[in-house]
């Protein structure tokens, strides 16, 4: 089997869900390494690693999703819950412009006190005052949140964002598209469907959204290999999706913490980047994480079809929540591409390249602090500000 699905390869042809699930059952690990990187150069033929400079805040806590792996959220009435006012927001993207951040990755919990309203404007504001900012946000279960709450489609909740200026939606609330594994997981944030769904009608007027996967916990390696499957055939219908972003599941203060107490190993980490690089003929890029599964493994990842190290991620809360906190610097991310044997590259939120890095070059923001509290000045720190009330 091994030899047909490297012949396959060699010629492009596209793997059978079969093979793929042979691959990560039956495969050694220095096999799918020089599979995944096969097919790495033949999409991404330079030796090139990319990276963003990013930021990912929280603009509400509050959610009634109730995912059992989520150590974020809170229900309205409990005491350390929190939603911040559009200002107070992009109080906190003007600090993080100052600093040479040039995405935001926004998110929340499924808050439906706040209005659709609350996100247009946050949107059409990021655009007018903090032009330097790429305003990537909501993941599809806060777009179907808007949408019962103002109930408008799926559709026309994303034309008024799309009117207010958004052009990217980040990947987030997939988890695993296996409907029985999401019924055990996640079973009010609706089905793999409801996802792929969001994610279509996206594609369709022309959004730029990622996808993503975390595994680690109740899945079996079908529920991989049908993961990528049904990405891979949304991907041919419009090449919406720019990258595939797998992490583990990090258990943390989470409910499942109970029956999943571990993380998953690095090994794994590195058969999930490469059987998705040899699945994904589509995708034109997979990135590897040095924030979810640490620098190391970050770096070996980009010798398993990786081809982007993320984001520096100068603010994260949801992992930070289940006690799991890597921190760099722009400095650092540059140095770990650069020591892993690539040109690092910094890109836009949609892979558009900013700008190469010889030896010895860094990006003037590498002075940047990799932790958003360490930079800024007290007065500056969205948590002193006040709260906006939802209740």
């Amino acid at each position: 089997m091994l030899e047909l699905i490297q012949a396959k390869i060699n010629t492009a042809a596209r793997l059978t869900r079969e093979e793929g699930l042979w691959l990560l059952q039956n495969a050694s690990l220095l096999d799918l390494a020089e599979l995944a990187e096969a097919v790495r150069y033949r999409i991404n033929p330079k030796r090139r690693v990319t990276f963003v400079i990013d930021s990912n805040p929280n603009y509400t806590n509050i959610c009634n999703v109730d995912c059992i792996f989520c150590a974020f959220y809170r229900h309205e009435g409990d005491k350390d819950t929190y939603t911040y006012t559009v200002d107070q927001m992009i109080a906190r993207f003007k600090a993080a412009a100052r600093r040479g951040v040039r995405t935001v990755l926004l998110q929340g919990g499924v808050n439906p006190a706040i209005p659709l309203e609350y996100y247009t404007e946050m949107v059409r504001r990021t655009r007018q005052e903090v032009p330097e900012i790429h305003p990537h946000f909501f993941s599809t279960s806060e777009i179907i949140g808007m949408s019962n709450v103002s109930g408008l489609s799926i559709p026309e909740v994303l034309l008024k964002l799309k009117e207010a200026g958004l052009n990217s939606i980040p990947g987030g609330g997939a988890e695993i598209l296996s409907d029985k594994v999401k019924r055990k997981i996640s079973s009010k944030k609706g089905t793999s469907a409801d996802w792929l769904n969001v994610m279509r009608e996206a594609h369709k007027l022309g959004y730029k959204t990622t996808a993503t996967m975390m595994y680690g916990h109740l899945e079996k390696d079908e529920d991989i290999i049908e993961h990528l499957s049904v990405i891979r055939d949304l991907q041919d219908e419009y090449h919406g999706f720019t990258a595939y972003i797998p992490w583990s599941f990090k258990p943390g203060n989470t409910p499942l913490e109970k029956i999943i107490p571990h993380y998953a190993t690095g090994t794994r980490y590195l058969q999930m980047i490469a059987i998705a690089r040899i699945f994904l003929d589509n995708f034109p890029h997979v990135q590897a994480s040095w924030f979810s599964e640490g620098k190391k493994i970050g770096q070996i990842a980009l010798n398993f079809g990786a081809d982007d190290f993320g984001g520096v991620l100068e603010e994260e809360n949801v992992h930070a929540s289940a006690n799991f906190v890597h921190t760099t610097s722009v400095k650092e991310t540059v140095d770990l591409i650069r020591s892993a044997g690539y040109t690092p590259a910094e890109r836009t939120t949609l892979y558009d390249i900013v700008a190469e890095y010889g030896e010895g070059e860094y990006p003037a923001a590498a002075i940047a602090s990799a932790r958003l509290d360490q930079q800024l000045p007290a007065s500056e720190i969205l948590t002193s500000l006040p709260i906006l009330e939802t209740a």
